[in-house]
């Protein structure tokens, strides 16, 4: 079968339409979002108080601001609120405008374009395969200087699932603090993290100025439509920027309503993170005896694979998966990565022994 590459995992109506096959029949083991989709408290909310669709909501948003202090762990004062991840990501990069900024890879392509979208260069510092694709803190840091304007690390890193400890990113701050570098953290999986409060720069943010740290609810709260993202940051300079470009009422009202359970929604919570957490052991533990691939152990909610037989391809293997019904991702367009690597994420236990039994048939 002669198909394109590189598909995200939010293309399922293309997958769908290009393999002959219902999107409602195909398991999305490419977008990385939580398997138990919406919780029935923010459901019920969202129901309940549709009728808030007929007025503007709240300028300020107090109340959901702390709301998420409460749960990430940080003052309600540094939480700036956006409509998705992805918009604050792009405003931050437009705030610094960085000249010269440095990427730590292999990641997200988004950082890059958005960059080059404000005239700046993007390099990357690309994490070894040897090293686990983890990244050594103090080799990195020798390698800044005072020519860069940002650094950007996803964290857990997209598609590696490796994760920084929040010491290491303390020392990378006040190293960059020296060189007035701008540092933003993406955290959109670190709540998956089987210990996300000694991963996350959430705490730390209040010590250091030069520094953004992004999250969102597509992922871990399975609300992707919702467009709710946040960021965290004691840079009030950079909160009245993004306050004066902003457009007035940028959350709907539903998006609030949902915001305010969500985060409160503890059952949820730790359901997600039991699930989550359980899978990544037992997915990684099936797949690395396997002498035809190599595994990296995961630290989000999703596991990088590489494929190791000669003359097999990450396309190969993306095929064969959709012919199944199952959709992995083909990582070939990630540069420092190649076609020699697949990575899924986690769904609910019988999914994931179908996926890795189908892969281990193949591989």
């Amino acid at each position: 079968m002669s198909t394109p590459n590189n598909f995200h995992g939010s293309d399922i109506e293309t997958v769908a339409k290009i393999y002959g096959i219902e999107k409602t029949d195909i398991i999305r083991f490419a977008a990385n979002v939580n398997p138990l989709g919406v919780s029935d408290k923010v459901k019920k909310a969202l129901i309940e108080n549709i009728s808030c669709v007929n007025t503007y909501p709240e300028r300020d948003q107090k109340e959901l601001k702390e709301i998420i202090g409460a749960y990430a762990g940080c003052s309600p004062d540094h939480i700036y609120l956006g409509t998705g991840a992805s918009e604050l990501i792009g405003k931050i990069i437009g705030y610094v405008k960085p000249q010269n900024a440095v990427i730590v890879g292999p990641t997200y392509s988004e950082y890059k374009k958005n960059i080059e979208m404000f005239g700046g260069k993007a390099t990357y510092y690309m994490t070894k395969e040897e090293n686990l694709f983890k990244l050594d803190i103090e080799e990195f840091v020798k390698s800044l200087d005072s020519s860069i304007d940002m650094v950007i690390l996803c964290n857990p890193n997209n598609p590696t699932s490796t994760a920084v400890d929040a010491a290491d990113i303390d020392l990378l701050l006040e190293a960059c603090e020296l060189l007035d570098i701008f540092v933003m953290v993406d955290e959109t999986y670190m709540e998956f993290h089987p210990k996300a409060d000694l991963f996350s720069s959430a705490p730390i943010v209040k010590a250091h100025k030069n520094l953004a740290v992004i999250r969102g609810t597509s992922k871990f709260f399975a609300a992707p439509g919702l467009r709710l993202g946040y960021m965290l940051s004691s840079n009030f300079d950079l909160f009245k920027a993004l306050d004066h470009a902003a457009a007035p009422w940028n959350l709907s009202s539903l998006a609030i309503v949902a915001g305010k359970v969500m985060f409160t929604d503890t059952d949820y919570i730790e359901a997600t993170k039991n699930l989550i957490h359980t899978e990544q052991n037992l997915v990684y533990v099936a797949m690395k005896s396997r002498k035809s691939i190599k595994v990296f152990r995961p630290e989000a909610n999703f596991i990088l694979v590489k494929l190791l037989k000669e003359n097999q391809t990450s396309k190969q293997v993306f095929d064969y998966c959709m012919e199944r019904n199952f959709m992995i991702r083909d990582c070939s367009d990630y540069l420092g990565l190649g076609d020699k690597y697949i990575r899924f994420c986690f769904m609910r236990p019988t999914d994931d022994d179908k996926l890795v039994n189908r892969i281990l048939d193949i591989v």
